[in-house]
């Protein structure tokens, strides 16, 4: 880990605001994206955010580790929910995933995920 997830979310967010006023067709429609899929349907939002931070670890992406477990610790993700969604996205990303999955349990912790157990 390279940086406090909680520092580059902030830092991130930064260069999105920059996105809006910059590119703000290109951020808008991102961002609609994201309001459309983060509604509760056939799956619950707190699923498709464990989905989320699945693919997050497979494709190694720092920046989305910080949101996504922000957003888990919102939507109250136990840590027994974060720990299977890790065993999924270690089995289909391989040996990398068991890096980015532990970069992604640190920043879960950092949130106060189920209160940084142990």
């Amino acid at each position: 880990m390279t940086e406090n997830y909680r520092d580059l979310v902030q830092s991130i967010s930064g260069k999105l605001r920059q996105f809006a006023k910059e590119i703000p067709e290109t951020q808008q429609g991102f961002m609609q994206t994201a309001k459309a899929t983060h509604t509760e349907g056939a799956l619950s939002k707190k699923h498709k955010e464990l989905m989320a931070m699945s693919i997050a670890i497979a494709a190694r992406c720092q920046g989305c580790l910080g949101f996504h477990a922000q957003a888990c610790v919102k939507l109250g993700v136990t840590r027994a929910e974060f720990m299977e969604m890790l065993q999924v996205a270690i089995y289909m990303g391989g040996g990398p995933s068991v890096m980015t999955g532990a970069e992604a349990l640190i920043a879960f912790e950092e949130y106060g995920g189920e209160k940084a157990a142990e």
